[in-house]
């Protein structure tokens, strides 16, 4: 047996940053990766669809451009190449986190662990004899896997995420079942590369969890623009695969399909750990519960990222990895940080960070909201990019802010600015008389901000009756 001061299960976002930290303070440690070194983001999910939706982007965007003067003409996309490119920019980044892991000293054991007891791990590794390491402390970081739903056949024209983005050549027409983030996201960029998308959602619409004014502004340019067939509110049945095609029932309408990606959320991934050798039970859901800082009931034993359930994003996953690792090993820190921005690589794209409006209002918090369009950007007006809005929330009688949302072009870079302004527990008049850069989409903050107050310099002034309901949250 080798020991090591500490043993990290599971190389993806979470993992590898914890083994490079706890290395970084001096300790002995090892990894134990099953499959690949970056994960399902780096390997399966994060980094390829980004890829690929960037490349669609670019189509899309080049073929809607004839009012700049510029002609398409037979614009056409060899998706052989792409998904060539995919592959050698995951290899690429592959290796620089192994380069990374060898630089810091980090022993990586390939294979699956289980647990012997709460301090001993053994790896299997197919084809060779195990290995058995003793570890003063465990970080699982095992990550998550695609649900898919048992009453739905087994056969090669369904898809889970994963296998989708394996693909060497897209159908023609693609049904999507899932109305969260990854179908949304998957279903645009699908639809931006010429295919005939339907998105079914079991639910009321798509993505929830989000104000009903963002996903308004999504589903309007999804279906709008994009032209994705949108069915919410029933669930897909009577799933019958073909030899050309899969066929479905959703209410009283017949879809047909060359593929079915399920895109219908995801599970912890904890078979085979042997997790009960341990001492540690997890949920009826399968999560593991932690504390601030990652600990389980165990305490030499720490969850972070996807299997603890707590917030299922990779940069949540590192931002507790490094606070795992830290606490692990006795170091003064933080416990793992609350405000985590969320974004949906749609078209439009979503940001969005801190209390919703729905939650804040749930809360009894007294709130006042601030929204400015895009359409009264120069930015925005100038690339012809006029899709969206953005949005505080604050608190009526302190006027800090609360939380913040934006749905439009560069989204996903814009939300920081909000993160790092509600995590300082800024006001909303310190953002808004903040001067940002003209011409920018960025400018929409200070926009947003002014707004709040009825003040937005852009924007036509807003009905008393209507201030008066944004301030009281009606």
């Amino acid at each position: 047996m080798v020991t090591f001061d500490l043993v990290v299960i599971g190389g993806g976002p979470g993992g590898y940053p914890a083994a490079i930290r706890a290395a970084q303070l001096g300790a002995s440690v090892a990894m134990v990766e099953r499959e690949e070194l970056g994960g399902t983001c780096l390997n399966w999910g994060c980094i390829p669809t980004k890829l690929f939706i960037d490349a669609a982007k670019l189509c899309h965007s080049v073929r809607k451009a004839e009012f700049m003067g510029i002609s398409a003409g037979g614009l056409t996309i060899d998706f052989q190449t792409l998904a060539a490119h995919k592959d050698k920019t995951v290899a690429r980044m592959r290796s620089a986190i192994g380069s990374l892991l060898k630089a810091n000293g980090v022993k990586v054991f390939q294979g699956t662990a289980a647990f012997q007891g709460p301090d001993q791990i053994v790896v299997a590794t197919p084809g060779t004899e195990t290995s058995e390491l003793g570890a003063g402390r465990i970080i699982l970081a095992t990550g998550s896997t695609s649900i898919m739903p048992a009453a739905f056949p087994v056969n090669e024209r369904i898809l889970e995420s994963r296998a989708f983005l394996a693909l060497r050549q897209l159908p023609k027409s693609l049904l999507v079942v899932g109305g969260g983030y990854i179908g949304c996201e998957l279903a645009c960029m699908a639809a931006q590369l010429g295919v005939q998308v339907t998105l079914v959602e079991l639910l009321a619409d798509i993505l929830p969890g989000l104000d009903a004014d963002v996903r308004k502004e999504v589903r309007r340019a999804m279906e709008s623009q994009l032209g994705i067939r949108i069915l919410t509110g029933q669930p897909l049945r009577e799933v019958q695969p073909a030899a050309n095609e899969v066929s479905a029932l959703c209410g009283d309408q017949k879809i047909q399909a060359q593929l079915l990606l399920v895109a219908v959320g995801r599970k912890p991934v904890t078979h085979g750990l042997a997790m009960e050798k341990a001492g540690i039970q997890p949920d009826a859901r399968g999560f593991i519960q932690v504390n601030e800082f990652g600990q389980t009931e165990v305490p030499n034993i720490y969850a972070i990222g996807d299997v603890n359930g707590r917030a299922q994003l990779a940069h949540a996953a590192t931002s507790q990895g490094l606070v795992a690792a830290s606490h692990a090993l006795g170091n003064a820190s933080e416990a793992n940080e609350l405000v985590v921005p969320g974004v949906i690589f749609t078209s439009p794209e979503v940001g969005v960070v801190g209390l919703s409006e729905t939650e804040a209002q749930g809360r009894g918090i007294p709130v006042k909201v601030g929204r400015f369009p895009f359409a009264g950007l120069g930015r925005s007006i100038a690339a012809g990019n006029t899709v969206g809005m953005a949005k505080w929330i604050a608190c009526a009688t302190t006027d800090r802010l609360l939380g913040a949302a934006v749905v439009g072009p560069s989204a996903t870079e814009l939300i920081a600015e909000a993160a790092v302004a509600i995590r300082g527990q800024l006001k909303v008049r310190e953002v808004a008389n903040t001067i940002h850069a003209h011409p920018t989409f960025s400018e929409i903050w200070s926009e947003a901000g002014h707004a709040v107050h009825g003040e937005a310099i852009h924007a036509a002034p807003m009905k008393k009756n209507i201030a008066r309901a944004l301030v009281s949250g009606q």
